[in-house]
């Protein structure tokens, strides 16, 4: 069996999970060297994989100097990080495991596929809904007939209204100046396992979405610009800081990005909550982005689908398929089974899902399913439906792209058209 060297540029979150279920997999994987400017990420991606001081860098510049000393490059930096280390890597003959969103632009992510395919390296975009049991199913389920000609799906991304406090009204992702809009960074893998579903091109977009409810003008009457200063709407705000990232001794992911660091103490975290956005008011930041927005799409074949990412809720993702011989109900939670109901019949069809890894884990399974098909993929191995070259994961880009000038414009966009002007 042959081992992959892997190098890491951006030990965040996203960057430390993909690592640790290699870390898991010591036959296939070895990641041999780190790029991460804050320390104490990088100490952790150091000890866990026993990388040397010398392949352990505070910018990805240096590393990738070193010229082509691994398999594979993981990029896991902000989206607006993405496309220079991105280049360089294809430059210097690295395939890639690379976050979604590409990047931030249309002209970034044309740039990097384009550099992808002359130099003739694989890139696995981080759409990883694509590699959960569940959709596998429900892909083989369309593909299969079981629901006829394919005439519509509703596909509902929900958010979670905490999530949307702490990723995208106090954290990295609040402001699109900082880092995209909110469709690009939270749901291009949706518009990507949409078109993935269907198998057929989008044709036609249009969307509506707003920024309604996390402003300055709904923050109660006597807030303070931080919780810990003392909110008389502390005990029944679900969104006071104190609360989710001090008294709550669980939450590792909160924790650690608000103090941006890889072990936080709780005078880490009352340094964070006290002087950062993650203890902000959450009616009193500099977000931008929506905090709700619908997408409707006309695939090829008359195919229409209507997309709701939405913060108002408790979490999860469930979806509607629909065709002229049955229809399909299934909710991303690892907790319901997929529902089949058969026209000609007129019964229903229950099936209960376990993933490899636990469902639950994740993405719904979908961080170890994309880990474990890219050894697979980089190998030869590989004999699934789910992996997209670069230019698919780049054309579903550009739905998301056309999405947003539609929001912004209030018109429809023609999709092949709107690929000429970018």
């Amino acid at each position: 069996m042959k081992k992959l060297k892997v190098i890491l540029i951006g030990a965040g979150s996203r960057g430390t999970i993909y690592t640790d279920l290699m870390h898991s997999m010591p036959e296939q994987f070895e990641v041999i060297a780190v790029a991460e400017p804050i320390p104490s990420r990088r100490a952790y991606i150091q000890k866990k994989h026993n990388i040397p001081d010398k392949l352990c860098f505070d910018d990805w510049k240096p590393l990738l100097a070193q010229g082509k000393i691994a398999d594979l490059a993981i990029i896991a930096t902000m989206d607006r990080d993405h496309f220079l280390p991105a280049m360089e890597a294809i430059r210097l003959g690295y395939d890639l495991l690379l976050e979604k969103p590409i990047a931030p632009t249309p002209e970034e992510c044309r740039q990097i596929t384009e550099s992808a395919e002359k130099n003739n390296v694989k890139v696995l975009i981080c759409t990883v809904l694509r590699y959960t049991d569940i959709f596998i199913q429900l892909k083989q389920m369309i593909d299969s007939g079981k629901v006829g000609r394919l005439m519509s799906i509703n596909h509902e991304e929900c958010v979670g209204n905490v999530h949307q406090s702490h990723s995208f009204v106090r954290g990295n992702w609040g402001n699109e100046e900082a880092s995209s809009f909110m469709l690009l960074q939270k749901s291009c893998h949706d518009m990507d396992i949409l078109q993935w579903l269907i198998g057929k091109p989008c044709k036609k977009v249009q969307s509506f979405g707003t920024l309604s409810y996390f402003t300055e003008k709904n923050a109660p009457e006597g807030a303070p610009e931080y919780c810990i200063e003392g909110c008389p709407h502390g005990e029944s705000c679900p969104y006071n800081a104190v609360k989710l990232y001090l008294d709550d001794k669980e939450n590792d992911w909160f924790r650690g990005t608000a103090t941006r660091e890889a072990e936080p103490t709780d005078d880490m975290v009352k340094h964070a909550i006290s002087t950062t956005q993650y203890g902000k008011c959450v009616y009193r930041c500099n977000n931008n982005v929506v905090d709700h927005q619908t997408v409707n799409l006309l695939f090829e074949d008359d195919i229409t689908v209507t997309f709701t990412m939405n913060a108002f809720n408790k979490g999860g993702r469930q979806i509607h398929i629909m065709g002229t011989e049955g229809e399909i109900h299934a909710a991303i939670d690892g907790k319901n089974p997929i529902e089949y109901y058969n026209f000609r019949t007129k019964t229903t069809e229950t099936i209960d899902l376990v993933a490899a890894d636990g469902i639950t884990s994740g993405h719904g399974g979908g961080d170890g399913g994309i880990i474990r098909t890219l050894y697979e993929y980089l190998t030869g191995t590989y004999t699934g439906c789910s992996v997209p070259e670069i230019r698919e994961s780049y054309e579903n880009h550009v739905i998301t792209f056309a999405a947003e000038e539609a929001r912004k414009t209030g018109t429809v966009i023609d999709i092949e058209e709107y690929t000429k002007t970018i």
